[in-house]
């Protein structure tokens, strides 16, 4: 096989290649960057690129195949890094023009664990500025585009991470998922994005946006690779409280298990109202195609739903306006020059180093947290947020996974929500709930809309259930042959 065309596929039919010494890791890495050259400059997924990092990685994996010594299962296999996740001596930027020169001092406890399993990592990735927004236009770099039609985004605030992967430019990539940050871009460029279970895997060096609700995860082109890069990245960390002191299980093991007599809810709220007509067939494809595997299709109601978005631009605000206080001028990052005092460089700063979106986060979240209006909103929205949550965990009494679009919509052209923050928060409408709960959810591409842009579905299981969900994603996928190849074929 063609080293141009072996890049563009998943980690298993690599690794083969790999183990047979075909090709070397080095000339994987090498490849890949030949193709960033070739359509980053279209797609403009990288902010940084680690070229020394990944060619010093690649060449200890060829020392191991040479020496038949084991490999890690993703050894060798190249990876995208989202540019808000800390990789020590190289520029982590969030997208932000206030950390446009910070080096990172450390690792996240992610990146720790992608070195270990010798990960090439090959740069890092663009993104909605400090994770907010939902489709890469607020970064303070560039727009990112999406690699099967670059007028349109490629979905947020991963943008990055997920056009990265669909253009052939890395095998897979790290995202982070605050209210569908990972899912959203997956579905907006035809991938598989996974969300854990809130505490599966470590926060530690990924830059805060909403503490109770962020969560690092993958985007890969198959099931299959989510699952391996799980593996690779749950578990305890003792440099985070919130990790979840669990068993990580092989993600793998149950993926071709058969699933038949599971019980498979569609949200009636998400998947009734307000949707592209091709979005409401792909559902309805996507049922039958459950049903025709043995599993048992039902009705389920989330009557709280319709509250989850108040909710979360609450929680979240609240949230950031708490993190994003550190970034002040003063302990690192940009600062503001021709100040009279340091109550004028603490201003300016962050006037001239923040972008408009984050700004208004930062405000409504000041405002929801002030004295008089916290009870009102920050505690109200915390109350409601217990409530969405009680209505899943019924849920799922009655059901093994929960399926809806994982968008009403598909991607949608560059600059025309820009204006209307509105109606950009509305574009999340089906994903933040899994945030609210703490649950795992994951979209798979299942189809093509009528401009032949990817439609996405979202399915959802109980806390920790993610073997169960893969297992249940793998199944879909199987049934649909998706060709994620697309946009490769057509960029280059």
């Amino acid at each position: 096989m063609d080293i141009k065309e072996l890049i563009s596929k998943p980690s298993s039919e690599q690794r083969k290649a790999l183990i047979n010494k075909e090709v070397s890791a080095l000339e994987l890495t090498n490849a890949a960057y030949e193709q960033i050259e070739l359509t980053d400059e279209k797609v403009a997924a990288y902010n940084s690129l680690t070229k020394d990092l990944a060619v010093e990685t690649a060449k200890k994996v060829d020392e191991k195949i040479k020496n038949n010594e084991e490999l890690p299962p993703l050894a060798g296999i190249t990876l995208a890094l989202k540019d808000n996740i800390n990789l020590k001596s190289y520029p982590t930027t969030a997208s932000s023009k206030i950390l446009k020169n910070f080096i990172s001092p450390f690792d996240a406890t992610v990146t720790k664990k992608l070195k270990s399993n010798l990960i090439p990592i090959l740069g890092k990735v663009n993104l909605d500025e400090f994770a907010m927004g939902s489709s890469t236009e607020n970064s303070a770099f560039k727009i990112t585009r999406n690699p099967w039609n670059l007028n349109k985004v490629p979905g947020g605030s991963s943008g990055g991470s997920a056009a990265a992967v669909a253009a052939g430019e890395a095998t897979v990539a790290l995202g982070s998922d605050t209210g569908g940050s990972i899912r959203l871009p997956a579905s907006y460029c035809g991938l598989v994005g996974l969300k854990p279970t809130y505490g599966r895997v470590s926060r530690y060096g990924l830059i805060a946006f909403a503490s109770s609700l962020d969560q690092i995860g993958p985007i890969t082109k198959n099931v299959e690779d989510s699952a391996l890069l799980l593996n690779v990245i749950a578990g305890l960390d003792e440099k985070d409280s919130t990790s979840l002191n669990q068993k990580v299980p092989d993600f793998t093991k149950d993926l071709k298990k058969d699933i038949k007599g599971l019980k498979i809810g569609y949200i009636k709220e998400l998947c009734t109202e307000g949707l592209a007509p091709d979005v409401s067939e792909t559902v309805k494809k996507s049922l039958e195609i459950y049903k025709s595997l043995g599993a048992e299709i039902i009705e389920i109601s989330l009557p709280l739903i319709k509250y989850s978005i108040a909710v979360y631009y609450i929680v979240a605000t609240a949230e950031a306006s708490s993190n994003l206080a550190r970034f002040d001028g003063v302990k690192y990052g940009f600062r503001a020059k021709d100040v009279d005092n340091i109550y004028d460089m603490y201003v300016k700063t962050r006037a001239q180093g923040f972008g408009d979106e984050v700004k208004r986060r930062i405000m409504l979240g000041t405002y929801a947290l002030s004295s008089g209006y916290y009870d009102a909103y920050y505690k109200k929205a915390q109350q409601v947020r217990r409530l969405v949550k009680n209505d899943f965990d019924s849920a799922f009494k009655k059901v093994d996974i929960l399926l809806s679009p994982t968008c009403p919509h598909t991607a949608f052209d560059i600059g025309s929500k820009v204006q209307d923050p509105l109606s950009m928060y509305l574009t999340d409408i089906a994903t933040i709930t899994a945030n609210l709960a703490g649950i795992p959810a994951m979209n798979i591409p299942v189809g093509l809309d009528r401009d032949s842009m990817p439609i996405g579905i979202q399915l959802q299981a109980d806390c920790l259930q993610e073997s169960k969900l893969l297992n249940v994603a793998f199944q879909l996928e199987q049934a649909v042959q998706f060709d994620y190849s697309i946009p490769i074929k057509k960029l280059v």
